[in-house]
């Protein structure tokens, strides 16, 4: 006679609960000095099996089934809470995840079980989308699922990251316009006098970050060894203006500093020693080279009202005060400098970020290089 199989650790078994309700059950051994099992329930046999199945899959992969079934609107809720909070994200980064958890995953996909949640599901949220957002935003919104969920899988509360399977739109390539040498003339020009005078020129002449200059300090500038550094920028985040560390590690650098940049600082410390005294003791000293009138950190938006106002007196309605930025990388493109001098300068985490924003400017250095092989052999050529 011989005995019955004895089932082994995980291995689990299907019967009929009652007529029409079949059960699945998976055996998850001892936990904390009690036995753990896991039940599913189907109307059929074959849907029993199935469910067993994917129990032992997931059982294999890691997943902790132990774990209470949660939506994915609390998982998003804990993540947020529990992960992202302390893990070393920025604190403007933490807004914009926040913005897209409460204004599009919840609403979308909130009440979905985590471990249920399907690539199918993600993909029809994120087409839904379409017709509400762009497709630069809508591919944010995706990130933030997608991180979401890769932390969810390393925590063994689901089997794989669905996210990664389903496609957001893709993002058209649009050449960004550049400003000409002599649109930067005009804006200079109209710029002068402006109590944002240096600031914006600033921006022109070392290619900083809105956040950087906001976040420069005296202590960071060297006149005399023509040199600033990087050590803070100023961030909005849900406790209002905060300075925190720059983007990346790349971000804190040392610049040079070019003769306009040196005369714009200068100018800037005069006009501010003015505010100063005709602020008297309301003055809050917070050492910042761009304050307000009575010392403490300006408002971004407003540095951002006034460059509107400016750039609509030069003419250049289209242009943004981010592009000052680009203006100052394609510049010293065309002048024929290095990308990876120009990556350093900027303060890119890799020389690709610098190539795929600035790629428009090689083209014309390419050809400049091919006229440069006709100037040389051209004579040779023709022999």
């Amino acid at each position: 006679m011989t005995g019955r199989r004895r089932r082994a650790h995980g291995e689990g078994s299907v019967y009929e609960q009652r007529p029409g309700v079949w059960a699945a059950v998976i055996d998850l051994g001892w936990i904390d000095g009690k036995r753990k099992r896991k039940y599913v329930y189907a109307k059929s046999e074959a849907e029993a099996v199935r469910k067993r199945d994917e129990l032992r899959r997931q059982l294999q992969l890691g997943v902790d089934l132990t774990a209470q079934p949660r939506t994915l609107e609390a998982w998003l809720t804990e993540w947020l809470r529990d992960v992202k909070a302390h893990d070393g994200t920025r604190p403007s980064t933490l807004v914009r995840y926040r913005l897209a958890v409460s204004k599009h995953l919840v609403p979308g996909l909130g009440r979905v079980k985590l471990d249920r949640l399907t690539p199918r599901d993600v993909q029809r949220f994120l087409t839904g989308l379409r017709d509400k957002l762009a497709p630069a935003s809508i591919i944010k919104v995706h990130a933030v699922l997608r991180v979401a969920l890769a932390d969810a899988e390393r925590m063994d509360l689901v089997p794989r990251n669905v996210a990664k399977a389903a496609k957001p739109p893709a993002l058209g390539r649009t050449e960004r316009r550049a400003l000409t040498p002599e649109e930067a003339k005009t804006l200079l020009s109209v710029l002068t006098g402006d109590r944002l005078e240096s600031l914006f020129v600033l921006a022109l002449a070392t290619g900083l970050r809105r956040a950087e200059l906001l976040g420069l300090r005296w202590s960071d500038v060297d006149l005399a060894g023509k040199a600033l550094f990087v050590r803070q920028t100023l961030q909005r985040t849900d406790r209002g203006l905060e300075f925190v560390p720059p983007k990346t590690h790349r971000s804190s650098r040392p610049l040079p500093l070019s003769a306009l940049a040196v005369r714009a600082l200068e100018a800037q410390r005069v006009r501010q020693a003015k505010e100063r005294l005709a602020a008297g003791e309301v003055w809050s000293d917070h050492g910042l080279v761009f304050a307000s009138t009575i010392g403490t950190a300006m408002e971004p938006r407003n540095v951002n009202r006034r460059f509107e106002q400016l750039r609509a007196a030069a003419g250049l309605d289209w242009l943004h005060l981010h592009d000052l930025r680009h203006a100052f990388a394609t510049f010293l493109l065309d002048q024929g400098e290095e990308l990876r001098t120009v990556m350093e300068l900027l303060g890119h985490s890799t020389i690709r970020m610098t190539a795929d924003t600035y790629g428009h400017v090689l083209p014309a250095r390419a050809r400049q290089a091919a006229s440069a092989i006709d100037r040389i052999l051209g004579e040779e050529g023709t022999a």
